[in-house]
């Protein structure tokens, strides 16, 4: 039980970080837009609020759920194991599955911050936008990562504990 304790406790700290992420996000945005009147600093304003809203609500979500989750697997542990087979298993597939989707959108998202940087003018809006969109898909492409290898280390635990059993 102390693999499935770290996994839902590493995840739930990570939902800590993307909450203070997309505080700080949605801080700066509002610095932004109403400290500065230029275009760069309301372009940089508009992806952090957006991806804010996105790690707000994915990590709160999660941490409020991490619990929960911890106790539903912790029993299918201890009184059930085919549930982690028909259940958690199928569960944590898709999760990494997702993952995969995720890391796809966050490299494209990163890009076309690239691309906006560096063919914009200097300090005009579009910069601005390439500017926060490459900032904020770069820190959930980094965080993911961790949840990623994270999640695939689980999944792999489980697939192992399942076929031990059987």
């Amino acid at each position: 039980m102390e693999n499935i304790q770290l996994y839902f406790k590493a995840e739930r700290t990570e939902s800590l970080v993307f909450i203070a992420i997309g505080i700080i996000a949605f801080a700066a945005c509002i610095y932004f837009l109403f400290s500065f009147k230029k275009p760069f600093y309301t372009g940089i304003a508009w992806p952090l609020i957006i991806i804010a809203v996105i790690q707000l609500f994915v990590g709160g979500a999660v941490f409020i759920r991490s619990p929960k989750d911890i106790a539903c697997v912790e029993i299918m542990y201890s009184t059930n194991h085919h549930a982690l087979t028909t259940e958690e298993i199928p569960r944590m597939e898709t999760v990494m599955k997702n993952f995969a989707v995720y890391r796809w959108v966050e490299i494209a998202l990163t890009a076309i911050g690239i691309i906006l940087i560096l063919t914009q003018f200097w300090g005009s809006m579009g910069q601005g936008i390439g500017t926060g969109l490459f900032i904020q898909s770069l820190l959930m492409l980094v965080a993911d990562y961790f949840a990623m290898k994270r999640g695939q280390q689980y999944l792999d635990w489980l697939q192992e504990l399942v076929k031990n059993i059987h």
